[in-house]
């Protein structure tokens, strides 16, 4: 995968004001509609490879994800921001914004930090979108105020139809993985590397893949000879873990990463007013673990993926250190072994680097077993 500074440095030379974005579901739309470009600070280990800033700071048995963004944040990278945006997701993440100001104070650095608190109770035991209306207003009159720049109702409809239209494209890029006509490596780069350019960019990207692989009005998920799987965790799994279950021949027909389809699955119906936009987009998203009150609805989207894909087995890449997994993955394995699905767990961790014969054979084992699946033909149901 490509360096994601170069992408960085680009911005800044063509006199783009740059935003960076933690964790996962910022209002991008919002940032893009104020003449900002949002940049989503979410798996970086391909472009930072060692933490040794970050580690003065977090303990080492802070996820991996917190660990590259503060690297990133504290190392000369960090200095093409002009802001950035964090709201609450997890202990880790609370508190990151007092630990990378106190962080950049002692290289000389200081950085406009954005942040808003969203309610993580059940929306139907508590009400809370008065408070995250109010919040969003807020956050538009720091941004005006930071940036000298005026909120416009016209430009952030432009923003969000922008926005819907690169999702429904990264949607159909998930269909040609799904048809084998794409690999997931090449979909997962593909995702990745459009957090980093003006969604601008990103959509003349999209339009030029499905242009030269184009969608039949006939496409469908693969045929029942092969071996389905659906993926699942914060973030995908690495390159070469990848490639062993291609090679297995093993099939990527869904995914339930939450870098991928959690955080491309919903766009809002366009509103006059934004705050009830995000309202919207935040009580309505995918589910994912980090987005507490949405827990109750996860194993229900995940079955809807494994029928709507007719998926025959799962597959759940651990991040080390995420609380938030480490409390799910448990439930969701034994309720989907209860509804005869197969599941593999796959751990990840900071320091894994290397190709694993460890990892090699216990893919091909499930390989194996979804291949058994296939020949007595059953399916998910």
């Amino acid at each position: 995968m490509k360096n994601i500074n170069n992408d960085m440095k680009d911005n800044k030379a063509k006199g783009r004001k740059v935003i960076g974005c933690f964790p996962l579901y910022p209002p991008l739309e919002l940032f893009h509609s104020l003449g900002l470009v949002p940049v989503t600070l979410w798996g970086l280990k391909d472009s930072i490879p060692t933490t040794g800033k970050s580690d003065r700071h977090l303990q080492p048995y802070t996820c991996s994800v917190a660990r590259h963004l503060t690297e990133f944040l504290l190392s000369e990278n960090g200095a093409a921001l002009d802001g950035l945006f964090m709201y609450n997701a997890c202990d880790t993440l609370r508190n990151l914004p007092e630990i990378i100001n106190c962080g950049l104070a002692d290289t000389g650095r200081s950085l406009p930090i954005f942040k808003i608190h969203i309610p993580m109770v059940p929306r139907e035991q508590t009400e809370s979108r008065a408070y995250l209306r109010a919040r969003i207003k807020m956050l538009i009159d720091e941004l005006e105020e930071a940036y000298q720049v005026t909120f416009s109702i016209e430009k952030f409809r432009q923003s969000v139809s922008l926005y819907r239209e690169m999702r429904k494209l990264c949607k159909a890029l998930e269909t040609l993985v799904a048809n084998g006509r794409m690999s997931y490596n090449e979909f997962s780069r593909i995702i990745r590397d459009g957090w980093f350019i003006p969604a601008e960019d990103q959509l003349l990207v999209l339009q030029k893949i499905l242009q030269d692989r184009p969608l039949s009005k006939r496409e469908h998920v693969p045929s029942a000879v092969q071996s389905r799987i659906v993926v699942s965790g914060i973030l995908p799994p690495p390159l070469h873990m990848i490639q062993a279950f291609e090679n297995a021949g093993l099939t990527f027909v869904g995914n339930d990463i939450a870098s991928q389809n959690r955080a491309l699955f919903y766009t809002p119906a366009m509103v006059d007013d934004p705050a009830d936009y995000y309202v919207d987009f935040y009580n309505h998203h995918y589910p994912c673990t980090t987005l507490l009150y949405t827990a109750d609805r996860r194993m229900a989207a995940i079955r809807e993926l494994i029928l709507s894909t007719r998926a025959q087995g799962v597959v759940f890449i651990g991040e080390k250190f995420c609380e938030f997994e480490y409390f799910e993955i448990p439930h969701l394995e034994k309720t989907l072994k209860d509804m005869g699905v197969p599941t593999l767990f796959l751990e990840v961790s900071i320091d894994d680097n290397e190709y694993s014969e460890a990892y090699v054979t216990r893919i091909e084992t499930f390989a194996e077993l979804i291949g058994s699946a296939n020949q007595g033909g059953r399916y998910a149901e």
